[in-house]
């Protein structure tokens, strides 16, 4: 495909816009995106997740009394603080996650609304979480039955949850 904006050469970079629920794609060479001011990943001057998450969300963390605050942290591991992590839009090391967690939190509520995973979990490795699930869709069914004063199935669900999670620890 060639670029929208000159027709002459490959398109390098593809995005889509959505702004007030309006889907625009574009489709780019590096040189006329450069032009537009759009950056490219990878690329010395390209842009970091940060700079995507804040536009997307219309956030500026230099105003923040919170985030001044954040930018002060630092990983113990590896070093990184929270201002270098803003710029590079990743982490040192593993340990990043800890030491910045509290602050990522609020990130991910605002990029994904949630910050629990709700989608597909892999069959090997995701047993675990499938029981969790499935403790918690029994959870609401057993409020249900008990706002329904249907105690004796409350009690059978109750003893599922209990084998269920029993089965966790197992794992």
């Amino acid at each position: 495909m060639n670029c929208q904006e000159c027709g002459k050469r490959p398109a390098s970079l593809h995005f889509t816009k959505i702004v007030n629920g309006e889907k625009a794609e574009f489709h780019l060479c590096e040189t006329c995106a450069k032009e537009k001011g759009e950056l490219i990943p990878g690329t010395p001057n390209g842009f970091s997740i940060h700079n995507l998450l804040s536009g997307l969300m219309n956030f500026d963390p230099s105003t923040s009394s919170m985030a001044k605050q954040a930018q002060s942290l630092r990983c113990e591991e590896c070093g990184l603080t929270y201002s270098q992590f803003s710029k590079l839009g990743r982490f040192g090391c593993s340990s990043c996650y800890k030491y910045f967690g509290d602050k990522l939190d609020s990130l991910l509520k605002r990029v994904h609304g949630n910050t629990t995973h709700v989608g597909k979990v892999p069959k090997r490795s995701g047993g675990i979480i499938k029981y969790k699930r499935e403790i918690d869709q029994l959870k609401l069914e057993l409020a249900r039955k008990i706002e329904q004063e249907e105690f004796e199935q409350a009690a059978k669900i109750r003893d599922e949850i209990r084998g269920m999670e029993k089965r966790i620890t197992e794992i």
